[in-house]
């Protein structure tokens, strides 16, 4: 079985609109309806569990409710982003492989997500994401150049990342136990020692954080 985590738990301070930012609407329709819309359509998907703010339940089932999306499993999220998803693993076990995927990153496409599955089980782990077109600098506390990144090793990482449920599993516990705290997903099975496989996403399958990132109405 393949199940998918949509992380939307977090408050989205910059995006200064007074809500959730995955309650804004986009076309009047929720931004986090229109990623889970996108898993849910998928026919590879089995099951979705969707991460969220306890006090929010209530909303988001209405949500659920009105845009027709059934058997979506909620799980409460917790302090940072990789609390939620430490605390939706445990529900997850029946799943073989998983996709992780943003609440706020809605223009994810089927053929992004089938890819993504189709990757994940040749390489057990995978991580989606699109080439950098600008340089990339490394730069030290007081903003000096420490490194230029060689730009064709250079990716900018997205969503869904996808592993085998056992190995991303073993990672949340390791981090737990290490105190380690990784950007994404994938740094968390890096840090357990395997290797992630980067795989072609989109410069479209971006993730709503600011005002700017909204289409223009």
């Amino acid at each position: 079985m393949i199940g998918t985590l949509i992380v939307a738990a977090g408050s989205g301070k910059r995006m200064n609109a007074g809500i959730n930012k995955q309650f804004i609407e986009i076309d009047n329709k929720p931004i986090l309806v229109w990623t889970i819309e996108a898993f849910s359509n998928n026919k590879n998907i089995n099951n979705i569990y969707v991460a969220i703010k306890k006090d929010e339940e209530r909303e988001v089932r209405s949500m659920l409710d009105k845009y027709g999306l059934e058997n979506i499993h909620i799980t409460y999220g917790g302090k940072e982003r990789q609390d939620s998803i430490n605390n939706a693993l445990p529900y997850m076990s029946d799943n073989e492989y998983i996709l992780i995927h943003d609440g706020a990153r809605p223009f994810i496409t089927d053929d992004i997500i089938n890819n993504c599955i189709d990757e994940v089980k040749k390489h057990q782990s995978v991580c989606v994401g699109v080439k950098a077109k600008d340089t990339i600098k490394i730069v030290d506390n007081e903003g000096c150049v420490l490194q230029t990144t060689n730009r064709n090793q250079t990716w900018y990482a997205q969503t869904p990342q996808a592993f085998r449920y056992d190995i991303i599993k073993k990672a949340y516990e390791k981090a737990t136990l290490d105190n380690f705290i990784g950007t994404d997903d994938a740094s968390l099975v890096e840090n357990l020692g395997y290797k992630v496989k980067m795989i072609e996403g989109s410069y479209k399958n971006i993730k709503i954080t600011t005002p700017e990132d909204l289409p223009k109405k």
